[in-house]
C-alpha cells in the first residue's frame, strides 16, 4: 500500500500540468518582451539624460532600467522552453545562466526600488536637512554595492539543482518536489528578498504621504506628484512581487512539513505559481511607469530626445546633405542665369 501510494505521489510530480499554463506563459512572456525592450530603452536613455544633468533620482532609475533589460534578453529562451513542453535543450549552463538572471533581477528590482523610497523619504521628510547631502556619488556607490551583493549573493544558483532530469525532459529551475536546499533557500529570499523589503517601502511611503499632506512648501501638483509614485511603488511591488513570494513561502513550508506527500501539494499549485510567475515578470513593463512619475518633465524629455534623434539619424543627415546639394545647384543655375541674362542686356 505505501509503495502504491508513494508510486502515485512520483506520478503527480512527473506528470505536472504544464499543458494549462503554456498559452499564458508564452503570451504573457511575448507580451512584456514586446512592451518592456523598447520602454526599457527609451527609460535608460532618458534617465542617462538626466544622470548628466545631476539628478539623484536617475541613478537608481538607470540601475533599475538596466537591469530589467538583462532580465528581458532571457525571455525568449524562457518563452521557448514553455512552448517546447518544458524540455530545456539549450544546455545545463544556459539554464544556470538565465535562471541566475531570473533571480538577481527579481531582487536588484526589489532593492532598487527600497532605494527610489528611501531618497524620497529623505527629500521630502527631511527635505532642509537633506539639501546639498544627497548626491550622485553616493547613488552610484550604493547602487553598485546593490548590484555586487546580490550577484554574489546568487551565485549558489550555478550549484544547485537546476531542474530534474526524466525519461523524456530536463526541466530548468524547476524542481519538483523540492528537496531540503531549495525550501531553506526560498524562505531566505521571502525573508531577506521580500518581508524586510516590503517593511521598508511601507515605513517609507507612509511617513513620506504623512508629510506631503502637512507640507506648506510644495504646491498641489508637486504633492500629487509626489503621491502617485510612492502609490506607483506600492502597487508594483505588491501586484509584481508578493503573489510570487507568497507561493514560495507555501511551497517551502508545506515541502518541509510534508515532505512525503508533496508532489499532491505541488500539482494543485503548479497553475497559481504560474500565474503568479507572469505577474512577477511584469514587473519589467511597469518599472518604466517610475520614470514618467519620478520626472518633472518626462513627455518633454521624451519629445526633446526623439528629435536630436530623428535629426542626428542617417537617413535624416542624408536627406539634409540631398537638399543642401540641390540648394545649392539651384542657386549655382540662377548664378548662371542672371550672368546670361546680364551679359546679353550688354
Amino acid at each position: 500500500m505505501a509503495a502504491s501510494t508513494n508510486s502515485l505521489w512520483a506520478s503527480l510530480c512527473n506528470s505536472m500540468p504544464f499543458e494549462d499554463s503554456r498559452i499564458l506563459l508564452v503570451v504573457c512572456y511575448s507580451i512584456v518582451f514586446a512592451l518592456g525592450l523598447p520602454a526599457n530603452c527609451f527609460t535608460t536613455w532618458l534617465t542617462f539624460v538626466q544622470i548628466q544633468k545631476k539628478n539623484v533620482l536617475a541613478i537608481y532609475i538607470f540601475g533599475l532600467s538596466l537591469c530589467e533589460l538583462m532580465y528581458l534578453s532571457t525571455l525568449p529562451l524562457w518563452a521557448v522552453y514553455v512552448q517546447n513542453k518544458h524540455k530545456w535543450e539549450m544546455g545545463s549552463m544556459a539554464c544556470k545562466l538565465t535562471g541566475y538572471i531570473f533571480f538577481c533581477n527579481i531582487y536588484i528590482s526589489i532593492l532598487l526600488l527600497c532605494c527610489i523610497s528611501i531618497d524620497r523619504y529623505v527629500a521630502v521628510v527631511y527635505a532642509l536637512e537633506s539639501k546639498g547631502t544627497r548626491q550622485q556619488r553616493t547613488a552610484i556607490f550604493i547602487t553598485f554595492i546593490l548590484f555586487s551583493i546580490v550577484l554574489v549573493i546568487h551565485c549558489p544558483v550555478f550549484i544547485l539543482q537546476d531542474g530534474e532530469q526524466t525519461s523524456n525532459r530536463t526541466t530548468c529551475f524547476e524542481t519538483l518536489p523540492l528537496n531540503l536546499q531549495l525550501a531553506y533557500f526560498n524562505l531566505a529570499r521571502f525573508l531577506i528578498g521580500f518581508a524586510i523589503p516590503c517593511t521598508i517601502l511601507i515605513f517609507t511611503n507612509h511617513r513620506i504621504f504623512q508629510s506631503t499632506e502637512i507640507s506648506s512648501s510644495l504646491g498641489k501638483r508637486q504633492k500629487a506628484k509626489v503621491k502617485y509614485l510612492a502609490i506607483a511603488i506600492i502597487t508594483i511591488f505588491l501586484i509584481c512581487f508578493a503573489p510570487y513570494h507568497l507561493v514560495l513561502l507555501i511551497r517551502s513550508i508545506n515541502f518541509l512539513l510534508h515532505q512525503k506527500d508533496s508532489c499532491s501539494f505541488e500539482h494543485h499549485i503548479y497553475s497559481t505559481s504560474a500565474a503568479f510567475l507572469c505577474l512577477s515578470t511584469a514587473n519589467s513593463v511597469a518599472d518604466p511607469i517610475i520614470y514618467v512619475l519620478a520626472s518633472e518633465h518626462a513627455r518633454k524629455d521624451f519629445y526633446t530626445s526623439l528629435t536630436k534623434w530623428r535629426y542626428q539619424s542617417p537617413i535624416n543627415t542624408s536627406l539634409k546633405l540631398k537638399n543642401s546639394k540641390e540648394s545649392q545647384e539651384a542657386a549655382q543655375t540662377s548664378e548662371n542665369q542672371n550672368f546670361t541674362t546680364l551679359s546679353n542686356e550688354q
